[in-house]
């Protein structure tokens, strides 16, 4: 079950010659559901944190075809002892559209991997 959804507008320029949503804007759709699902509802704030991407992953089931918006869904799937994985659904007026796996790291100053802080630990768990 999915833990927090977020509603994100598909715009005319996400779509390409085809007259799909090109593919890549799918990140930016799951990164804005990311975001919101981590400040909104986990009570992390990126803006005070070292996270970055490590592996973002997509299953494509039917296409979007006009603008309008998205529901992208977001649930903790993992958490390790640097890294975190979420899982995304993006669906379009109920019917699912997408499904997306992403693993994020904490990184320290010099960008290595450091240790997820125990307050994330205990939010994202």
């Amino acid at each position: 079950m999915f833990e927090y959804t977020r509603t994100v507008d598909v715009r005319y320029q996400d779509f390409d010659t085809v007259g799909v949503a090109n593919n890549a804007t799918f990140a930016t759709l799951v990164e804005e559901g990311r975001r919101y699902y981590l400040e909104d509802h986990v009570g992390i704030s990126l803006d005070d944190s070292r996270v970055v991407l490590a592996h973002l992953e997509f299953d494509f089931e039917r296409p979007v075809t006009e603008p309008s918006s998205v529901d992208v869904s977001v649930r903790t799937e993992d958490v390790g002892s640097s890294s975190f994985t979420l899982a995304y659904e993006v669906t379009q007026n109920g019917e699912r559209i997408a499904t997306a796996e992403s693993t994020q790291v904490t990184i320290d100053d010099a960008g290595r991997p450091r240790d997820l802080p125990a307050s994330w630990r205990a939010a994202l768990d």
